[in-house]
């Protein structure tokens, strides 16, 4: 068991020349759950690294205690403490002198590379190699992610996602990023001003019942769109959806305001077509430049956050569906998926009303 947890504990660093000392944290409780993932998230200095840090001693409380597994980690031995303890950072911290071997999705042939010959998404997957090489019971990650562009970052959330369901680490990362947070935490721990902890709770209760103004206003006007996330999308019903290859195009008849999904030879989708583009294609222009990119696709499994995307995002208004090997599937428009949400709202309700008055009994 790796049971973390704060108990009234506050960080204050001293001020200069009798001014008043800085508060980074204060009077943290929480209890961080062996084997889970929480995700301390907030603006800057609000505290959320200073209380990752206190974790491993590498900043002392000035008050307050910190126990993993039941013990008091202020009378441990600091070395021994961190044996137990992986730590990975922004930059990944790999040492210029020295090649690295490790597999978290990296390509063997890689092995014998230094880091500066690696990408950066490559040498944070070394961080992480490096940081489970002992097989610690505790990984705490301080914004892992954030120094690399965004598809290597979803790359990278998914490949944390898929060892963490291996390992079960009880893992604690900082992140200033809300849509991260509430993606890879269990929980999140929302950190305000003067180091307060504003809300701990499932990602899904801090987007849909904010503890504060700090957290409504922190998780923004589109919570409702993020919360999307959280339910499935299993019951929209898919339409079959007009498809054609680029060497059919010439001769194709649509109607005005009608679409034909582009596909290639798998089946897999290459963009949108319209009336007017054939008949540009049909007079001799290019290809390309008649066609209108498509939008986000649907994959198996998805969310109605993945679904409304995909229908809102595609310039026909159909979202595409897509299986395993990346062929389409079917379609549906942005209303199917609010349908659904109606639908599952509407069974939530019911439910609730059957639990209630279950509750209060016959009057």
């Amino acid at each position: 068991m790796s049971v973390i947890e704060f108990r009234d504990v506050t960080k204050t660093y001293p001020g200069r020349g009798g001014a008043a000392g800085t508060t980074a944290v204060s009077r943290l409780s929480l209890r961080i759950e062996s084997g889970s993932v929480t995700a301390f998230v907030g603006p800057s200095g609000c505290g959320k690294t200073t209380s990752m840090r206190m974790i491993n001693r590498m900043i002392s409380p000035s008050s307050g205690t910190i126990t993993v597994a039941g013990k008091d980690i202020a009378a441990a031995d600091p070395v021994k403490l961190r044996l137990g303890i992986g730590y990975v950072i922004q930059s990944g911290g790999l040492l210029a002198a020295l090649t690295l071997l490790e597999r978290v999705g990296l390509d063997p042939a890689l092995a014998a590379r230094y880091p500066a010959q690696l990408s950066g998404g490559q040498q944070q997957r070394v961080g992480v190699a490096r940081a489970l090489a002992a097989d610690p019971p505790i990984l705490l990650m301080d914004e892992p992610f954030s120094a690399v562009d965004p598809v290597v970052r979803e790359d990278l959330q998914a490949e944390m996602q898929r060892l963490q369901a291996e390992l079960r680490k009880t893992i604690v990362i900082v992140t200033h990023d809300l849509d991260e947070a509430v993606k890879l935490g269990d929980r999140v721990a929302v950190f305000g001003p003067g180091g307060t902890l504003q809300q701990y709770d499932a990602p899904q209760l801090v987007l849909s019942t904010p503890a504060t103004d700090f957290v409504a206003d922190f998780v923004g006007r589109d919570r409702g769109y993020r919360g999307l996330s959280f339910r499935d999308a299993n019951d929209i019903g898919l339409q079959d959806i007009q498809t054609t290859t680029q060497d059919s195009l010439t001769g194709l008849q649509l109607q005005a305001n009608e679409w034909a999904l582009i596909v290639d030879a798998a089946g897999a989708p290459r963009g949108w077509i319209d009336a007017t583009g054939v008949a540009a294609v049909s007079a001799g222009h290019e290809v390309a430049e008649s066609i209108s990119a498509g939008g986000s696709l649907f994959p198996p499994g998805g969310d109605l956050r993945q679904a409304l995307d995909a229908a809102i995002s595609s310039p026909s208004g159909i979202g595409v569906a897509v299986d395993t090997s990346g062929a389409v599937i079917g379609g549906f428009a942005a209303s199917d998926v609010i349908g659904q949400l109606a639908r599952q709202r509407g069974s939530e309700d019911h439910a609730r009303n059957q639990r209630l008055a279950s509750e209060t009994g016959p009057s």
